[in-house]
């Protein structure tokens, strides 16, 4: 190799290299930005948009992972009104997870914002969560949020008001009652 095409190709390599340490530079700041104050001001926008809207949600912090925590917003549990009949006297009652707005951290510092959908234990599986997108802390604005909340408010009412409109629609779960009964078990 020519020493000029190896001084150019270190050249492209050296760009390369600091593009990398530039990548891992930002994560530190993503996650400087989360502690200092990103985490408490979607927790604080989240807490206004419930309050302005009467909805019946719950705002928690989920901290369990250094550096991949989450602000959410969660619309909680509820017996689902069915339930198994274990014998004449006890029946075992299906809970319901009503859904939740998710803003996480991801592994870089980066944001991702989750719809998780409703789903009822030990009734299928559930669907998979909806990524509305990714964000770097500087690019969440205020409007976002409203955006966010309503997109999440949209696919919570479709998947409870599911029915056989549309002939694709799926609700998060598929659930045959063959001749074994729910999930395989005699009834």
């Amino acid at each position: 190799m020519e020493k000029e095409e190896f001084k150019a190709q270190a050249f492209n390599l050296q760009r390369k290299v600091n593009q990398y340490k530039e990548v891992l530079q930002n994560t530190l700041a993503y996650r400087k930005a989360w502690k200092d104050s990103l985490r408490e001001e979607i927790r604080a926008i989240l807490l206004a948009l419930v309050e302005a809207t009467g909805l019946e949600a719950k705002v928690e912090i989920r901290s369990e992972i250094e550096n991949l925590e989450a602000a959410m917003l969660t619309l909680g549990q509820s017996k689902s009104g069915m339930y198994q009949k274990v014998n004449d006297d006890v029946r075992r009652d299906l809970i319901k997870h009503n859904g939740s707005l998710v803003y996480q951290q991801l592994f870089n510092g980066k944001i991702i914002v989750l719809i998780n959908y409703p789903f009822i234990e030990n009734y299928g599986q559930p669907r998979q969560p909806k990524t509305i997108a990714i964000y770097r802390p500087e690019e969440l604005r205020e409007p976002y949020y409203i955006r966010h909340m309503e997109e999440f408010i949209q696919e919570i009412t479709n998947w409870e008001d599911f029915d056989d409109d549309e002939p694709n629609k799926r609700i998060g779960f598929q659930l045959n009652f063959g001749p074994e009964g729910v999930d395989g078990q005699q009834q």
